[in-house]
């Protein structure tokens, strides 16, 4: 028994002297804890919205404050013609835009009805349902008051933009695209030159006529080839079988997935350089990018809802970007005009690594 004992100290011991392990058994628990109690909420608050109020009478000024003033929306774009409305939806400036047309209260008091249309963005299936959910909630309150007082009525008309039949694929895939790409290539850089390291094969690499340089590339070049083909087949899988479309420039989506290949390709170089082993390179690169950039990326939660320190730290995860970027070509038919500040961010993120790396 007293043998038992003292080998089970020991164990404990062992287990508590070992950094790594007391970060796999609290660290990453508490950070799970963390993440999932602040980032992971289905609801919206302060969704930004624009406003497209052709009458301006006292009717749609009491209506729009009223949406105004509730927790889940918030007015942040004043429009003054229709041919606004799109751009401001591509522009993902805004979850939805109110219209209303001209001579509201006056119709509203001829007619005892009248209708306002709320245009969607459905991109993100989810959040489109709720925005419009509540939207209409607001507008149903606003007629109890209107029906206590007259018996006149505001109907709601919503219509989805992007993803009109609300599939949930057309999320779905594109944050899929995004989080395959960087584990498979991260994971698979990371892996190839750390087993070089571990096995010592490196030193008889570097002491060979090629220059370090072309070591990392001669390492890299399959893994782009081999990714291009990953982001082809996905592709095509999108589209023949979930009947996903590329509403934007094929050629542009390419090339921005060349990028991203590029940008997930030198973090899994980075990773390489702060590995000994390659058990160190696949728990950095799975552990490390898989929880946040599923859930901090707005892939499933909406990035808006986020306290602030979860927001700010979802702006420096590749994935955060690229998936505006994939929404925005398949999904609402853009160009570079519309996704060149995430372009240049992603860009940028690329040349940081590699120079870090080096």
């Amino acid at each position: 028994m007293t043998q038992l004992i003292s080998f089970i100290h020991k164990e404990f011991l062992h287990i508590i002297r070992d950094f790594r392990t007391l970060i796999i058994l609290f660290g990453i628990p508490a950070m799970q804890i963390m993440i999932f109690g602040y980032v992971v909420s289905t609801d919206i608050q302060d969704a930004k919205i624009a406003v497209l109020d052709q009458s301006r009478d006292s009717v749609s000024r009491e209506l729009l404050l009223k949406i105004d003033a509730s927790e889940f929306f918030e007015i942040t774009e004043v429009l003054t013609a229709t041919s606004e409305v799109e751009p401001e939806l591509k522009a993902g400036h805004v979850k939805a835009v109110l219209v209303i047309e001209s001579e509201f209260a006056e119709r509203l008091e001829r007619d005892g009805e009248v209708f306002i249309n709320i245009l969607v963005d459905a991109s993100e299936p989810n959040t489109g349902r709720m925005v419009a959910t509540y939207a209409e909630s607001i507008i149903n309150s606003f007629n109890q008051q209107l029906a206590a007082a007259s018996g006149m009525r505001i109907t709601p008309e919503v219509q989805m933009y992007y993803n009109p039949a609300m599939e949930n694929e057309f999320m779905f895939i594109p944050g899929l695209m995004t989080l395959i790409l960087i584990l498979i290539c991260a994971l698979m850089t990371s892996v190839t030159i750390t087993r070089e390291k571990e096995f010592g094969t490196m030193e008889v690499l570097l002491v060979s006529p090629l220059r370090p340089i072309q070591i990392i590339i001669g390492k890299v070049i399959p893994y782009i080839a081999l990714a291009f083909v990953d982001v082809v087949i996905i592709l095509l899988m999108a589209r023949f079988i979930f009947g996903l479309p590329i509403q934007g420039s094929l050629v542009l989506l390419l090339l921005e997935s060349l990028l991203y290949i590029a940008l997930s390709l030198s973090l899994g170089i980075l990773i390489s350089t702060v590995s000994d082993t390659m058990q160190q390179a696949m728990f950095i690169s799975l552990i490390g990018m898989l929880l946040p950039s599923v859930l901090l990326s707005g892939f499933i939660f909406p990035v808006e809802n986020m306290p602030p320190f979860y927001f700010y730290l979802s702006r420096i995860l590749p994935p955060t970007w690229f998936i505006i970027i994939l929404k925005n070509i398949m999904l609402k038919g853009t160009g570079l005009q519309y996704v060149w500040k995430e372009t240049l961010i992603l860009f940028v993120m690329t040349v940081a690594l590699l120079a870090l790396s080096a």
